[in-house]
C-alpha cells in the first residue's frame, strides 16, 4: 500500500499529514476530519484499506495542537475558525480541488461548519459520522445518559460538576465507565496497532475547545448550534452513529430531520467509532456511498 506523510506549514508550525493510494478517473479523494478536538488521526488508518478495495485516494492529518502537531500552548489556537483555516490550507497544499469530506465527532462539527458558514466549492458529499448539530442537545443526551449509571457513580459526577474538581478518583471512575459504555472502542491486545500505538494526545486543546468532559460544553466551541441552518447544506450528507453512540441515535435524527439531501445509517453493534467497532459494514456503506456520489 502506497502511503505518503508530510507537513504542511501552519501559524509558525507545521500540520502532519497522511495519504494513502492514490485516486483512478472518476474517484474523488476522501478527506478524514478526526475528533476531539484534540484526538489524531490514528483510529482513521482502520480505513487503510478502503483505498485499494475502491481504487481511492485518503487524506488524513493531525489537527493543530495533537499528535504529530502537537505544540505546546497556544490556547489562541483552539478555536473552530483556526482549525477550518487549517483545513482550509491542508486543501490548497495538497490540491484537494474535489473531495468527500468525513469528519467524526468534532471533526463533524468542524464539517457542518464549514458547510454552514463559508460554503467550499469542491465537496462531493459530507459523512458526519458519530457529530452533532447542536452543543446544547448533546449536553442533554449525555445527562439523560448519566441517570442509567449506578447511583455511586451518578454522586461522582454530580459532585465533581459542582465544585469542579475533575481529579477525584471517585469521579475519574464513574467517567472511566460512562466513557466505556458510550466511546470505545475497548482496546486489546488483538487491537489494531494504529490503537495500541502511544500517542500524543491534545488535551490542551480538548478543554480549551470542548471542556473538561463529554457533558460540560464550556470551551470556545460551546456555543455550536446549527440545527436550524442544516438546511442550508445542499450537498448530500451521510449520517452515521452507533446504538450506544455518544451521539445518540436522538442527535443523528435532529441531523437527519434537518438536511434535506441526507441518508443515515445506524450501527446495531457500535459506540462512538462504528468505522473500528464495525468495520467491514462501515467500509462497505462508505464504498457504495463515494461512488454513489462521485461527481
Amino acid at each position: 500500500m502506497n502511503i505518503r506523510e508530510g507537513y504542511m506549514p501552519f501559524k509558525n508550525h507545521k500540520t502532519y499529514y497522511r495519504i494513502v493510494g492514490e485516486s483512478k478517473e472518476g474517484k474523488k479523494p476522501l478527506v478524514l476530519l478526526h475528533g476531539g478536538p484534540g484526538s489524531t488521526h490514528n483510529y482513521f488508518e482502520t480505513l487503510d484499506r478502503l483505498s485499494e478495495m475502491d481504487n481511492r485516494m485518503i487524506v488524513m492529518y493531525d489537527q493543530i495542537g495533537c499528535g504529530n502537531s502537537y505544540i505546546e500552548g497556544h490556547e489562541e489556537y483552539f478555536n473552530a475558525e483556526t482549525w477550518i483555516e487549517e483545513l482550509i490550507a491542508l486543501r490548497q497544499h495538497l490540491g484537494l480541488d474535489d473531495i468527500h469530506l468525513l469528519g467524526q465527532s468534532w471533526g463533524g462539527m468542524q464539517a457542518i461548519w464549514y458547510a454552514i458558514e463559508y460554503k467550499p466549492k469542491g465537496i462531493s458529499s459530507y459523512i458526519l459520522s458519530s457529530t452533532l448539530s447542536s452543543a446544547k442537545l448533546w449536553e442533554e443526551e449525555q445527562h439523560r445518559r448519566i441517570k442509567y449509571m449506578s447511583e455511586e457513580h451518578q454522586t461522582a459526577l454530580k459532585e465533581a460538576l459542582e465544585s469542579g474538581n475533575y481529579e477525584n478518583p471517585a469521579y475519574l471512575e464513574a467517567l472511566d465507565v460512562f466513557m466505556d459504555n458510550h466511546c470505545g472502542p475497548t482496546i486489546t491486545e488483538d487491537s489494531p496497532e494504529c490503537l495500541t500505538r502511544k500517542k500524543v494526545s491534545g488535551k490542551l486543546a480538548y478543554v480549551t475547545g470542548w471542556g473538561p468532559n463529554e457533558f460540560t460544553p464550556t470551551g470556545t466551541l460551546s456555543g455550536y448550534e446549527f440545527t436550524d441552518r442544516l438546511h442550508e447544506i445542499k450537498e448530500p450528507c451521510l449520517i452515521t452513529n452507533g446504538q450506544r453512540d455518544l451521539s445518540s441515535p436522538l442527535i443523528a435524527k435532529v441531523m437527519y430531520d434537518n438536511i434535506k439531501n441526507a441518508e443515515w445509517e445506524l450501527f446495531q453493534f457500535s459506540r462512538h467509532m462504528p468505522f473500528v467497532e464495525e468495520n467491514d459494514k462501515y467500509i462497505k456503506v462508505l464504498i457504495k456511498w463515494l461512488n454513489k456520489n462521485d461527481k
